[in-house]
């Protein structure tokens, strides 16, 4: 039920929060809540995975989710809107990149 999903960060897109190269367990959750750093795969580009923050959670089951280095990327809700809650995962631990 509760099993945890292992993801590596492969961008910039987080900093200052993440780093390229950082390890993240994430656990599959139905509820999303804004501030929360979720997995979720790339609704243009199946089998592409991202980790963004939780800017609004829509009445409709879906959330808008934001890059922390807004600079770096548009691959985010600026692009390509709000996406589905279902399927995604919460991260719950971040592993320093000198432990990957």
């Amino acid at each position: 039920r509760w099993r945890p999903r292992r993801f590596v960060v492969a961008d910039r897109s987080m900093e200052p929060t993440l780093v390229d190269g950082q390890g993240l367990v994430a656990v599959a959750t139905s509820a999303a809540a804004v501030g929360q750093l979720r997995c979720l795969e790339h609704p243009g580009r199946p089998g592409f995975w991202l980790v963004k923050r939780v800017a609004e959670v829509h009445d409709d089951g879906t959330m808008s989710v934001l890059s922390d280095n807004r600079v770096s990327t548009l691959a985010d809700s600026r692009s390509f809107g709000p996406v589905p809650v279902a399927g995604t995962y919460r991260v719950v631990l971040k592993v320093p990149r000198r432990f990957m």
